[in-house]
């Protein structure tokens, strides 16, 4: 399943930075980065689970862990509340 305009939207409108006006706009923000990725990460992994000698898309899910990773290490930098806010809301571990 694809990530749908309507999904990239509502996940905008519930993580992104900006007021009522601009919310589903806001896909730039690392808190809707990291949101969108870990929407994308959790399909990656049903479909890794069913098709487990797929290495191509195998590569492709740990390129997506690891750009989740360095943007949430950017915002753990810059504001570590919100940090441990998406890691509760989002249900990472760390």
């Amino acid at each position: 399943m694809s990530l749908t305009k309507e999904r990239k939207e509502s996940l905008a409108s519930d993580y992104g930075l900006h007021g009522a006006d601009r919310v589903a706009k806001d896909t730039g923000s690392p808190q809707v980065q990291i949101a969108l990725l870990t929407h994308r990460i959790s399909h990656m992994t049903e479909h890794m689970r069913t098709h487990p000698h797929d290495y191509s898309s195998r590569r492709g899910l740990l390129r997506m862990v690891s750009r989740r990773r360095r943007h949430l290490d950017y915002i753990k930098r810059n504001d570590p509340q919100l940090y441990l806010d998406l890691l509760r809301r989002l249900e990472i571990r760390k």
